[in-house]
């Protein structure tokens, strides 16, 4: 066998390239979705803001829409551009954008629901960890998963410490959201750990789409 036959050998992929077609496809039109939903939602959301006539309200609300459109943006075109140059970068951004999104759903729990002090030292924390997570991301991307997975978990159950004040906040309605989607995104973390498997990548995408909508209402609905 020659040292060419070899590195083939060595090189081929557990699926056939239909397969990886048709996974990039559906990775790519689920947040696709997600990100036309987004804009949206976002709309929506900074309307309610004006109509409040809140500055804070509206600077949460636009940071919390840029962080998901932001997510499923960079999840679509990481997907749909899987197979070129541009993968190594865009997967980075990818990756990164979800401690953007954790952080940015925080925003307006943080600092409208929870306020004063307590809110603005959890909207500091979850942002510092988020730029942690990133820098982590762009020195260790292929180094890192395990770590970043605990390090997602960690995040979006960082509320635990802020029960009392958001139960008085948005009350049992908000709670029963926010839980939904916590739940959500955490049960979906089993399949983006193990998205080696066919088509989990594609159910974990369903999995953040799920959490992001349950969060959505919780900050449409009870902020």
């Amino acid at each position: 066998m020659s040292a060419n036959s070899r590195s083939q050998e060595k090189i081929k992929l557990p699926y056939t390239k239909a397969y990886y077609i048709t996974n990039e496809v559906l990775n790519s039109v689920t947040h696709g979705i997600g990100f036309l939903l987004s804009i949206v939602a976002t709309v929506f959301l900074i309307l309610k803001g004006v109509e409040n006539q809140n500055s804070i309200e509206v600077f949460s609300y636009v940071v919390y829409g840029i962080s998901m459109c932001a997510l499923y943006l960079a999840s679509t075109l990481y997907h749909s551009f899987s197979f070129t140059k541009a993968a190594g970068i865009l997967k980075i951004i990818d990756h990164s954008s979800i401690f953007i999104l954790i952080a940015g759903s925080y925003t307006p729990f943080a600092l409208v629901a929870i306020g004063g002090v307590f809110g603005w030292f959890i909207f500091i924390a979850q942002w510092a960890i988020a730029l942690f997570g990133i820098i982590g991301k762009i020195l260790f991307l292929n180094k890192m998963k395990k770590f970043s997975t605990l390090l997602y978990i960690l995040m979006g159950w960082f509320g635990v410490i802020a029960i009392p004040q958001m139960a008085t906040a948005i009350g049992s309605g908000g709670i029963a959201w926010l839980i939904a989607g916590g739940v959500t995104y955490t049960v979906g973390t089993i399949f983006y750990a193990h998205d080696n498997l066919k088509f989990w990548h594609v159910i974990w995408h369903l999995f953040v789409l799920g959490g992001s909508i349950a969060m959505y209402f919780a900050v449409l609905l009870y902020v």
